[in-house]
């Protein structure tokens, strides 16, 4: 009988509109339907479906995972070890970054001068004194850290409420794409990203396309942020993972032309 979509959607992680999505531009269309018209995939199809998904998390874009995995030449085993190869060099990209990537981490480049009421007000239970000391400890000492670092003391209580208003706003509208089912590489979603992604540099730092991506999966990675995120909507810091790298994808791609 196969699997139905929803049965496809729990194992995976994906939303039913992303499976649907996927289906209607070619990507992953199901072996088969009943006689009601109701999506059926086979082990087959979710087998092509982890593929996807592992491609995905190595920054290809959708087109290009089509080709990859339409390649005549290429079986489960090529895949499997093309996947590692690329997972490797990522590994050795990322150890390169993996300094300058946590040190920008909004909440831990926080040095505020606020009473303890007003931070209360502010962030609520997010710990930022916390945040910040372990980013001293950790990643302190360069010139890049201190940068932000003497950027986010100079903002009053007035600049750290217009932030937390920007943020939330950004948040909710991906909230609101999330709840309606929008795929998370769709252009409102995408452009919500570049949003996020320019408040990110009006507020802390230069926020690359790398960054971006390394931030995406840094919400998903540490609880700390995936708790302060989903609070927002459940599983928004995995939508978010995967907005912030298909806008990456869009961006890099317009950069090359």
């Amino acid at each position: 009988m196969g699997h139905t979509v929803g049965e496809v959607a729990r194992m995976s992680g994906q939303t039913v509109r992303t499976l649907h999505h996927y289906d209607q531009i070619g990507l992953l269309v199901p072996a088969g339907r009943t006689a009601s018209g109701y999506r059926r995939y086979s082990d087959e199809d979710v087998e092509r479906l982890r593929q996807i998904l592992t491609y995905r998390e190595l920054g290809f874009g959708l087109d290009r995972i089509a080709e990859i995995l339409d390649d005549p030449g290429a079986d489960t085993r090529a895949h499997l070890a093309r996947q590692h190869e690329l997972v490797t060099e990522r590994i050795e990209r990322l150890r390169a970054i993996a300094r300058g990537l946590e040190h920008l981490m909004e909440a831990d480049t926080m040095e505020l001068d606020l009473t303890a009421e007003e931070r209360l007000e502010l962030f609520g239970d997010f710990d930022v004194d916390a945040h910040a000391e372990e980013a001293r400890r950790r990643w302190g000492g360069g010139e890049e850290y201190a940068r932000s670092q003497r950027r986010v003391a100079s903002y009053t209580r007035a600049d750290w409420e217009r932030h937390n208003a920007e943020a939330a706003g950004i948040y909710r509208a991906l909230a609101g794409l999330l709840s309606e089912g929008a795929p998370a590489d769709g252009e409102a979603a995408m452009d919500l990203a570049e949003r996020h992604r320019e408040h990110i540099t009006r507020w802390f730092y230069d926020c690359t396309t790398p960054i971006h991506r390394g931030l995406g999966r840094l919400y998903v990675d540490d609880e700390r942020f995936t708790a302060t995120i989903d609070a927002h909507a459940q599983g928004l810091s995995a939508y978010l993972r995967e907005a912030f790298a298909a806008n990456a994808d869009r961006q890099e791609a317009r950069e090359e032309r």
